[in-house]
């Protein structure tokens, strides 16, 4: 993990364009991917999203603000968010053998 990693409490997957998915779990990740995979390099969401990540990764903006501004970026280009269902946690129970008298 990166020095300046601000993971998001709940990760989010995008359907690109090309029909693949892409998941996210952090600001750094949101920002790398705006800046170095975006396909459309304008709008005015896409703008906030870049301006909000940053001020995240400086501490002067609260990452679910940037993981909203990214979100919102990513519905302007055509990306809508894949739901995913929610981890299911492993029982830890122990199953006791029944007892014959």
């Amino acid at each position: 993990m990166l020095l300046n990693e601000i993971p998001w409490t709940i990760p989010l997957t995008v359907r690109l364009s090309n029909g693949l998915t892409h998941s996210f779990a952090s600001v750094y990740e949101a920002l790398d991917f705006l800046e170095n995979e975006w396909p459309l390099r304008r709008g005015e969401r896409y703008e906030r999203a870049v301006r909000t990540c940053r001020r995240a990764l400086n501490r002067m903006t609260p990452a679910a603000v940037a993981r909203e501004a990214f979100i919102a970026a990513c519905l302007e280009a055509g990306m809508p968010l894949v739901m995913t269902p929610p981890a299911q946690k492993p029982q830890t129970g122990t199953v006791k053998a029944a007892q014959s008298a």
